[in-house]
């Protein structure tokens, strides 16, 4: 026996006795989901999805660096270690190991040590930036800079500027540190030509003369 076409029957009647088929109740959720799009408007998506993006052309920016203000342009993906190198010619960072590791990129960042090739120039704004270029008065080196010359703490010259600045801001924590502690503090800089011996005597040296900057 053939099945009874159904096509024809009533829809079923729901508890408030109104007639409900699937096929007009799909219809109405449809309509009412579109209804609300509109209603919500491209302002009430953007809102939902958060602020604009930047980039990614250059956008500008402001770097307060060693108690100056800089306004450059860079992209946002541009690392601070290269706005201020390639942009800002201020090539006493070192660009060694380009990836976090070697310390020869460290300036000091609101106090602390920051190897800036892992960290974007946008990411910098606001913030107080001390480097190498700023330590020296004239002809007159920093008394750390001054003791690695004394105790022979350089060979090839490329990591000396991270270890500087290391070792100032140990100095400024610790301005009496035990061997233990400038080892401690030192440990996220490498010297490949193994002064690590000068550069030891120098920091314990340098103590004498630095003061919080």
């Amino acid at each position: 026996m053939a099945p009874k076409d159904d096509s024809t029957a009533a829809p079923p009647v729901d508890e408030t006795g109104v007639n409900v088929s699937r096929r007009a109740f799909l219809k109405t959720v449809g309509v009412t989901g579109v209804a609300a799009g509109v209603i919500a408007g491209p302002e009430t998506e953007a809102q939902a999805a958060g602020p604009a993006p930047l980039g990614p052309g250059e956008v500008p920016i402001t770097l307060t660096i060693d108690g100056k203000p800089f306004k450059l342009s860079v992209e946002p993906r541009v690392t601070l270690l290269d706005a201020m190198r390639d942009r800002l010619d201020k090539t006493g960072l070192k660009r060694v190991c380009d990836r976090g590791s070697c310390g020869a990129c460290t300036a000091i960042i609101d106090g602390r040590t920051a190897y800036t090739c892992s960290m974007l120039a946008i990411e910098a704004q606001g913030k107080d930036i001390r480097t190498i270029a700023g330590l020296s008065e004239g002809t007159a080196l920093h008394p750390v800079q001054q003791a690695i010359v004394d105790h022979d703490g350089t060979m090839c010259g490329f990591c000396t500027p991270g270890f500087v600045m290391a070792s100032i801001a140990l100095l400024e924590k610790h301005p009496k540190p035990t061997v233990e502690q400038v080892r401690a503090g030192l440990d996220g800089n490498i010297c490949r030509c193994g002064t690590y011996k000068g550069l030891l005597e120098a920091v314990l040296e340098g103590k004498k003369g630095v003061t919080r900057g």
